[in-house]
């Protein structure tokens, strides 16, 4: 159903949840693009989710719609997510333990290049970009700087 409501737009869904609630659930669809998302697109979704779910579940049904992008702050949590932050720094947990910080000089269907940033003797870094596989990073996050 949703990825009906997505056909010929430039957008993937992030996430998709319903809360347990069963007098008023709240269908949450997390959404992304390659170029981002903004408030048109965000509408133009809802419009046509809305609509889907009035079709399947009759326009009686009672739930609350919230279509969305992630925010900042949330981890990249699809490969797709990581083309449009090429050139920023991220900070990845690997599954390892180990935490890594650098520039994403590009990614790819298996995995990213990162060019790792290091602290040697009071002074940081950069290692040459190194290739690291989706399935060896836990979790992933754009390091946001204010310059």
């Amino acid at each position: 159903m949703l990825q009906d409501s997505l056909a010929g737009l430039d957008l993937f869904m992030v996430s998709l949840s319903v809360s347990d609630s069963a007098v008023r659930p709240k269908v949450t669809a997390v959404l992304d693009g390659e170029q981002g998302l903004g408030i048109d697109e965000c509408a133009q979704v809802s419009r046509r989710l809305a609509r889907r779910i009035d079709e399947a579940y009759g326009e009686e049904a009672s739930y609350t719609l919230e279509v969305t992008s992630p925010g900042a702050d949330q981890p990249l949590t699809n490969p797709r997510q990581y083309v449009r932050h090429a050139g920023r720094t991220l900070s990845l947990k690997m599954t390892d333990s180990t935490e890594k910080t650098g520039t994403l000089e590009s990614s790819d269907a298996d995995g990213i290049q990162l060019a790792e940033i290091v602290k040697e003797k009071n002074k940081k870094k950069t290692l040459p970009a190194a290739f690291i596989p989706y399935a060896d990073i836990q979790e992933a996050k754009v390091v946001i700087s204010f310059k």
